[in-house]
């Protein structure tokens, strides 16, 4: 196995948003058809240094989701980057016909960044909870869907996502989470990274549910179980190959996402062993509901997402194993 991709000093914690907004001003310089759109939310997405540096190239719509997602297409068309800023919700969900449409249908190369994707939105509640974005969004054609872990996957991950033909939507989160990866670590994007190399059961996780995972880890690890924990940044279109090499290593999985369990990451690998490797599994996510506010911690309790049910679905599907 390769040296591990984690950082050495982890202490520290930022918000995938901010990591963007900082890399987004420097994108402007490599990509110079690069244009930033928004939704009247310029600082939540962080984009406030870009539009002060590239005024000419900044677009502020309002409130008009709808809108914005439309002309979005047609800058697309004139040889534009347009990116899209707004909550996932909006994106997803105001904008679903927009981006589906007239964004995905004619295959344009329009980039959808969105924040506050999943229940750890927390105190702003269901409106504002992206709980089925990545779902809704999945199963739209030609849309890759990038869902980062921490600041230093965000910013390398960016260029490579501006770079990339066609539709991408890339969900962010509001919350500061750790820093996973060192700094001089390499992304491929659709490229899994496997962080520790357990062989008594996978967890495959993405987004801040990767650093929850670490905690169940260490649980796991007070007991003796070794896990092989896989960064699954991209959702669409899946590593496959990841996914079965991951179950033929271990003979259990638990996949762990914040969104909802239905069409989002776990069904993603549900599909994949389904067709290939079938293999005992758990799903932690959102279990076919709404969510409410709350502060995230308490929630991920409530909701059945925290690092003790990570675990505790590890002990499960381990023991399923024939």
């Amino acid at each position: 196995m390769n040296a591990s991709p984690i950082s050495s000093g982890c202490a520290a914690k930022i918000a995938t948003r901010v990591a963007y907004g900082e890399a987004l001003v420097e994108m402007g310089e490599r990509f110079e058809n690069l244009v930033v759109l928004d939704a009247d939310i310029t600082k939540a997405m962080q984009t406030g240094a870009f539009s002060k540096r590239y005024p000419e190239r900044s677009v502020d719509f309002g409130i008009a989701e709808q809108d914005m997602m439309a002309a979005a297409a047609g800058m697309a068309t004139m040889g534009k980057i347009p990116v899209v800023n707004t909550y996932a919700v909006f994106a997803a969900l105001r904008a679903c016909e927009q981006l589906r449409t007239f964004v995905a249908y004619p295959n344009l190369n329009v980039k959808i960044v969105v924040s506050h994707g999943g229940l750890a939105v927390g105190w702003d509640g269901v409106t504002h909870q992206g709980l089925e974005d990545m779902s809704v969004v999945r199963s739209i054609p030609n849309v890759a869907i990038v869902h980062p872990a921490d600041a230093v996957s965000t910013k390398k991950l960016l260029p490579q996502i501006l770079a990339h033909e066609g539709p991408v939507y890339f969900r962010l989160g509001r919350n500061a989470v750790p820093v996973i990866y060192s700094e001089d670590h390499e992304f491929e994007m659709g490229r899994a990274e496997v962080l520790t190399d357990g062989r008594d059961v996978a967890i495959i996780a993405c987004g801040l549910m990767v650093s929850e995972s670490m905690k169940a880890l260490d649980i796991l690890a007070s007991e003796g179980v070794r896990a092989r924990l896989v960064d699954m940044h991209a959702i669409k279109p899946l590593d496959a190959a990841a996914v079965i090499e991951a179950a033929e290593l271990t003979g259990a999985v638990v996949t762990v996402e914040d969104n909802n369990i239905l069409g989002g990451l776990g069904s993603a690998v549900a599909e994949t062993l389904g067709e290939n490797c079938p293999t005992p599994m758990r799903r932690i996510g959102i279990r076919d509901c709404f969510g409410e506010s709350g502060e995230p911690d308490a929630l991920f309790e409530k909701y059945g997402m925290s690092a003790a049910h990570i675990a505790d679905a590890a002990r499960q599907v381990i023991a399923l194993k024939k």
